[in-house]
């Protein structure tokens, strides 16, 4: 028997969701079975547990997105029992049961091995906010963007795509402009590297088709009229990654910044990444990733707290990384 967090729709529709004592016998059948050490609480898994929107995809499910743990048995020809791995993306947690629980039974192709240099905590501090972020980072540089080229806006800062991002641009030399909804949190986001915090309000309204030309770069996680106004504004031949819909997963813009700026919105998929440019982009977050401030942002619950606090993640009461002690039920 292990702990888990287990979904199951009622006769209503809605979404039940409670800590429950789970058979190994239930686990989904795959070729490796993870000792589940730690986890993370994001946006799709607080969705998915309050039933906010259509996320799970198959009942009963676990949610959690990801997590990181001991291999405890191992058909795959890439592991063996005792092996450290991380798991990000792949549809767990929606089509696959994830990682809010103790034990995982999980596909080895998706697997990596945990970042030489982090534990299975800070492996999951970082999760699928911060990988993704890194990602984000890496469609930039492949564009062209490099420190002093100018400021890089990083929308919903708070959270926890925009606190790793936030970080990692400054870490890097970047002029990190962070975008929040939230000014009570000015003073972490700048102890984070932002060199000047803006209210969401000034991006979140319907804007012009182009504004003055101001962002070098964007990281957005927020989506619709944010998206839309951070590309109005984006200067010739910049870029923007978009990964997020926080507000919505519309794009209210036009093509004028496209067609008469240059500008370059990169989308950022990071569910299906092949494990090459996957392992790359772990190891540049062990490279660049200043482990204080991964500390700072980062707030520990325990898996018997998680249905308590999705709620309040989804109200914007959360800022940076919630990690999950799956051990502690």
């Amino acid at each position: 028997m292990f702990k888990a967090i287990l979904l199951e729709q009622g006769a209503d529709g809605k979404t039940i969701a409670r800590l429950s004592d789970v058979e190994d016998a239930a686990l989904p059948e795959a070729d490796v079975r993870v000792a589940v050490q730690w986890s993370s609480l994001n946006y799709k898994d607080a969705l998915a547990i309050t039933g906010r929107s259509p996320i799970v995809r198959k009942w009963p499910m676990v949610p959690g997105i990801d997590f990181a743990g001991v291999i405890e048995h191992s058909d795959h020809p890439c592991w063996k029992v005792g092996d450290k791995v991380v798991l990000t993306g792949f549809g767990v947690g929606e089509g696959h049961w994830g990682g809010l629980a103790q034990r995982a039974s999980i596909k080895g192709d998706w697997l990596v091995a945990l970042p030489t240099g982090f534990d299975a905590k800070h492996a999951m501090a970082v999760g699928t906010a911060g990988f993704t972020a890194m990602l984000c980072l890496l469609a930039l540089e492949r564009h062209g963007l490099k420190p002093g080229d100018g400021e890089v806006l990083v929308t919903g800062a708070s959270g926890g795509v925009g606190s790793v991002a936030v970080a990692l641009l400054a870490s890097l030399g970047y002029r990190v402009v962070a975008s929040t909804g939230r000014l009570d949190e000015t003073d972490y986001l700048k102890s984070l590297g932002a060199e000047s915090v803006i209210d969401r309000a000034t991006l979140s309204a319907p804007g012009k088709p182009l504004a003055r030309e101001r962002w070098a770069g964007v990281v957005d996680s927020v989506g619709s009229h944010t998206l839309a106004n951070a590309c109005a504004a984006t200067r010739e031949n910049g870029a923007v990654a978009a990964c997020g819909l926080a507000q919505g997963m519309d794009f209210p813009a036009t093509v004028a910044p496209f067609i008469l700026r240059g500008v370059t919105l990169y989308g950022i998929n990071s569910v299906t990444v092949a494990h090459g440019p996957r392992e790359q982009a772990w190891a540049r977050i062990v490279r660049d990733m200043p482990m204080a401030k991964l500390d700072a942002m980062t707030q520990v619950v325990r898996l018997d707290e998680v249905l308590d606090v999705a709620p309040r993640f989804l109200e914007g009461k959360v800022r940076g990384r919630l990690v999950v002690d799956t051990a502690a039920a």
